[in-house]
């Protein structure tokens, strides 16, 4: 085991990390007076003005980046060594990497290992996003007044197909981990003009080796008729759309994938509720409204501990947004569903932007007794009577007290 001197770390650190030999490194184990910091990470990137070292603030919570001259990066890192912030650095470079360990009684620790493959810095620093959907040529694109007649996506669509890419990205994830079936079953619940609808079937058929098979039930019957044709013309087997509510439509087949995004207020419950009921192994939903909830808060809010807090109407918003889908999840992993909850697209482009995801694993009878108390104690908390949800599955003796 090989110790050095603080000297010599200070010059490593100078030569290196400065050099075109550089490609990254990372600082660990802070020590520092800097509240939540975890983890420094810095890289090599050409920016209009040159060429720069980025670093990355790795905070519990958050991440924080920022540029420097490379010219000011060594004084930067000498500081950080001496004052001991950070106690162990590893240099990534092309042909070895350096490991420096900081043990407080006998010193910097110092192992090199060389690196057998020479690994080139990319240095991009505005790098080009992959997406997902890459062909805009497709026929009910441009049927669908995405895309003009040469497959280019117009300027007032492209948070539009931003949005399509990221729900692409984010169900392809969740989809791979399901069983693996000969046919896909997919339903979309208030499937609107079809824009997620068709992405979701065509990408699906191009990527997998299922039989895709995708309904989308929507209640506007000339957005039936539209997405209909748009399929007939495009040739999307497997694809079609029916006339109907998500309360009632009922599935004449085992459904693998149930969908519904922005359904008003308790539609998205109607959805859950039909996705639990027919063991959907995969339900995603994006959240709309929240007026059941808001309307049983408003009505206690005067004696509500929390009064502070929803007295102004757009906490009272967003506390009765939290609290519906935060029991959503719940009763979704009461029938075993592994839940998370994502950001469905930025906050700039839409205000609802939370897609609530749940993957069918096995019921757990001990989870559930916890579920069953954690919901009881909730709802007594902020004087909730009920959930629209909770009813819906109590209604279908599907919940117990």
């Amino acid at each position: 085991m090989k110790f050095i001197q603080k000297s010599d770390v200070m010059e490593l650190l100078k030569t290196h990390v400065p050099s075109t030999e550089f490609v990254k490194a990372t600082l660990g184990s802070y020590k520092g007076q800097e509240a939540d910091l975890k983890n420094l990470y810095l890289k090599p990137v050409t920016i209009k003005n040159g060429y720069h070292i980025s670093f990355t603030y790795r905070y519990a919570r958050r991440d924080i980046v920022k540029n420097y001259p490379v010219a000011v990066v060594s004084d930067m890192l000498v500081a950080f060594c001496d004052r001991e912030e950070f106690h162990s650095f590893t240099l990534f470079l092309q042909h070895q990497n350096i490991f420096l360990q900081f043990h407080p009684k006998k010193g910097w620790h110092y192992r090199v290992q060389a690196v057998e493959c020479c690994s080139v810095p990319d240095l991009e620093h505005n790098k080009q996003k992959q997406r997902k959907i890459t062909n805009t040529d497709s026929a009910y694109w441009h049927a669908l007044r995405l895309t003009d007649a040469e497959g280019k996506v117009y300027k007032n669509a492209q948070d539009k197909w931003k949005q399509i890419n990221h729900y692409i990205e984010i169900l392809s994830t969740s989809l791979s981990e399901l069983p693996e079936n000969d046919t896909i079953r997919i339903v979309d619940m208030g499937a609107g003009k079809g824009y997620l609808t068709f992405a979701l079937h065509d990408y699906l058929s191009q990527h997998t080796n299922s039989k895709i098979e995708t309904v989308g039930v929507e209640f506007r019957q000339d957005l039936v008729d539209l997405c209909n044709r748009v399929a007939r013309q495009s040739e999307l087997n497997g694809l079609h759309f029916v006339e109907g509510t998500i309360e009632a439509y009922q599935p004449t087949v085992p459904i693998d994938v149930l969908i519904a995004l922005h359904a008003c207020d308790t539609a998205t419950d109607d959805a859950i509720y039909k996705g639990i009921l027919h063991k959907a192994n995969l339900i995603v939903v994006a959240p709309c409204c929240h007026k059941q909830v808001r309307r049983e808060l408003a009505r206690i809010k005067k004696t509500n501990e929390l009064d502070f807090m929803t007295r102004h109407g757009i906490f009272m918003e967003r506390h009765a947004e939290m609290l519906t889908d935060s029991i959503r999840a719940l009763l979704m992993e009461f029938y075993g569903y592994q839940t998370k909850v994502v950001e469905f697209i930025s906050d700039a482009h839409t205000p609802k932007n939370v897609l609530i995801i749940g993957i069918r694993k096995k019921v757990n009878p001990i989870r559930q007794e916890q579920i069953q108390t954690k919901l009881k104690d909730l709802k007594a908390f902020f004087g909730l009577e009920s959930h629209y949800l909770e009813m819906l599955l109590k209604d279908a003796a599907m919940l117990v007290d």
